[in-house]
């Protein structure tokens, strides 16, 4: 697995994201929450990822575009570490909790151990 965030990698389908947010189980590592699906996708991609910031919490585009991009840059550095070896496909939705901003070191802090207890869970089941 490559150290990417391409197109294919990206979950844009709306059906999805429904079915994510209905049946999806969750895992926080404030101030991130991760919502995950297992599922299958046509095109034999392992992760589909999104990425959401609250408008009601963050007011300006501004704010709200620049912790999508630090967010997205966390989970393509972190995703070959975590994910390198998994079999099953995933549908993700990458969600940012709280009302201030971020710096990109808390964030990758964050992420790592999100996807640490995301790895701990699913191994259970």
């Amino acid at each position: 697995m490559q150290f990417s965030y391409s197109k294919k990698d990206k979950l844009k389908s709306k059906k999805l994201i429904e079915q994510l947010f209905g049946e999806g189980k969750t895992v926080t590592a404030y101030p991130l929450k991760l919502i995950y699906l297992k599922t299958n996708f046509e095109d034999d991609c392992i992760l589909k990822t999104g990425v959401s910031v609250s408008k009601r919490l963050h007011k300006t585009a501004v704010s709200r575009n620049r912790i999508k991009r630090l967010l997205r840059e966390a989970y393509r550095l972190n995703k070959p570490l975590y994910f390198n070896n998994s079999s099953a496909s995933y549908a993700f939705m990458i969600l940012y909790l709280s009302k201030d901003g971020i710096t990109f070191d808390k964030l990758n802090c964050s992420m790592k151990l999100l996807f640490e207890k995301f790895i701990a869970k699913t191994s259970d089941s």
